[in-house]
């Protein structure tokens, strides 16, 4: 297993060794002492999340206020997705950058991103599936998101490829606007609670 750090710094991805033979395959796509090592916290697990979606399918970005927030690791066992994480932590020297990566169950991968961080994820291929283990349990009450089609993110969604999006997600507001709305996570927020994570509080 190898992990890099994404060009938003706390994501991370990890390329993942996967073993078969004629009956299958086999792949560890969790490994807890690999991500503390690159992290230098365990992720402390709360919740697991699966869905299919039909290609076209995009969700996010979604984020959650800090504390506690929530990290997520992301496993594609079906299909193929295009992963995106976020930086839409005000403060922080990379604010507003992202950067993408391809979830293909024919070459195993999973990103890491902590806490305070956007996640999107677009399917690529009809009943793709998205595993994600995260550090706390659903509160919808502290859960937001950004504009996925915001133009000054200017993700990397295929122009070949058909949006659909729900209802909330198409009425989530730009990284701006949620910004002068004052709901966004701050990098201050956030290195608080990697300093909390990282003393095992």
């Amino acid at each position: 297993m190898e992990i890099r750090e994404l060009a938003v710094p706390d994501g991370y991805v990890l390329d993942l060794v996967p073993h078969g033979d004629d009956r299958g395959r086999f792949t560890e796509w969790y490994r807890a002492d690999v991500l503390a090592s690159a992290t230098g916290w365990s992720l402390p697990l709360a919740q697991a999340n699966h869905s299919v979606s039909a290609r076209g399918v995009l969700r996010g970005v979604h984020f959650a206020l800090v504390p506690p927030g929530q990290a997520k690791y992301v496993y594609c066992p079906a299909g193929r997705v295009l992963d995106v994480v976020v930086d839409v932590r005000v403060g922080s020297p990379t604010f507003g950058v992202s950067e993408a990566v391809l979830l293909d169950s024919g070459r195993p991968r999973a990103v890491f991103l902590a806490e305070g961080l956007g996640h999107a994820f677009l399917a690529l291929e009809d009943r793709s599936s998205v595993t994600y283990l995260v550090s706390t349990g659903y509160s919808p009450g502290r859960e937001f998101g950004v504009s996925p089609l915001d133009p000054e993110l200017d993700l990397p969604w295929p122009a070949d490829v058909d949006l659909r999006l729900s209802d909330k997600d198409r009425a989530a507001p730009t990284l701006a606007q949620a910004r002068e709305q004052g709901i966004l996570p701050t990098m201050e927020q956030c290195a608080a609670r990697y300093a909390q994570l990282r003393a095992g509080a």
